[in-house]
């Protein structure tokens, strides 16, 4: 084989080897098997951020496989003045060409996100709510105690088995990705503040401590709807205290069972301090987060000789209130048997034009 033979062939096999460099090259570039990959990661690009810093950025939270091929990619495509800054939620393993798209189709989420929790939400309803927006963490565990209240303050027991009642309900702005630690904050900070507002003074002349009228407060906020109603509700708890009645208050009973729906005989008879259908006084602790409104009804009950309420049927959630237990009876066998001719017609207890009263 002559030297010509040789030059030939090495330019040959240098060629074959190039073009195999040049297509993993362009295969890695492009990926054209490559998915929208796995999981969730949360990146913040600042603002003035080169395409450089975009891409070890990426490459360092495992979002995509090189920083540098991530940069090659981008001058290709010509989108280098369409990445935007912001908050993104990408993924880990994507194609370049697929965070390329988001980086530069979307705008960057806000660094900030509304989150509501509703007053007379218990902090068990507030767990399921955080977990169905996809807010990670346990509510739960972080709402046993904190160094930011000291329940004891309020006439509270000094190690209460939660925080229950002190979760202040609002809208709140959370940095993204959202900290349940943060939240907790926010909340026991309002608390404090909104809780200070309130005059004690009638409450404690008939011996209930501001932890007594926060208890209370959260019952008024699951047993009345209407505001117009909360004095009444609150001075029907405070007459059978007075008299040593026991409170029998359905909302207990949910708390104690957490069944929010339907009550059952076996939920009525749960031995827990916290149904108070058969146990005297208040419950523990609150059952829920009230809001203001609920808490000054709470201290300031309207002055009556009510002992008994119950919704009125069609009555859009106002209650009737009375002093006598066979009135009482009258309006409860009114409710049943409205209740159960919807059943009977309708296959549930949704009734006055579809709805619950």
């Amino acid at each position: 084989m002559n030297s010509v033979h040789v030059v030939r062939r090495a330019v040959a096999v240098l060629a074959l080897v190039l073009a195999a460099l040049l297509a993993w090259f362009l295969v890695a570039l492009f990926q054209p098997l490559g998915g929208s990959g796995h999981g969730r990661v949360t990146i913040t690009v600042p603002a003035g951020a080169s395409v450089h810093q975009i891409g070890a950025l990426l490459a360092r939270r495992g979002v995509v496989a090189s920083g540098l091929l991530f940069e090659l990619r981008v001058g290709l495509a010509g989108d280098r003045s369409r990445l935007r800054a912001g908050y993104f939620e990408l993924r880990h393993g994507m194609s370049y060409g697929s965070a390329l798209a988001l980086l530069t189709s979307e705008s960057g989420l806000p660094p900030t996100v509304e989150l509501t929790v509703i007053p007379g939400r218990s902090r068990r309803q507030v767990q399921a709510q955080l977990a169905a927006d996809g807010v990670r963490g346990s509510y739960l565990r972080a709402t046993i105690a904190s160094k930011l209240i000291d329940p004891a303050q309020y006439g509270a027991p000094a190690h209460p088995p939660s925080l229950e009642g002190f979760l202040w309900p609002d809208t709140y702005q959370l940095r993204r990705p959202v900290k349940i630690s943060a939240l907790v904050a926010d909340q026991l900070l309002r608390f404090r503040a909104e809780f200070a507002r309130v005059n004690f003074r009638y409450a404690r002349s008939q011996k209930l401590t501001p932890y007594d009228v926060l208890k209370i407060a959260s019952l008024i906020s699951e047993e009345s709807m209407l505001p117009a109603d909360a004095p009444r509700a609150a001075s029907v708890i405070y007459n059978r205290l007075r008299l040593g009645m026991r409170l029998g208050l359905d909302s207990t009973v949910a708390y104690a069972t957490g069944n929010y729906g339907t009550l059952t005989a076996r939920d009525l008879r749960s031995r827990s301090p916290w149904n108070t259908t058969n146990h005297f006084g208040l419950p523990p602790t609150p059952i829920d987060s009230p809001d203001l409104a609920a808490i000054q009804a709470a201290a300031h009950p309207a002055r009556t000789d009510f002992l008994y309420f119950i919704n009125r049927v069609c009555g859009n959630g106002a209650l009737r209130f009375t002093a006598s237990y066979s009135q009482f009876l009258i309006w409860s066998a009114q409710w049943n048997a409205a209740v159960a001719q919807a059943v009977r017609n309708h296959g549930n207890a949704e009734f006055c034009s579809g709805g619950r009263p």
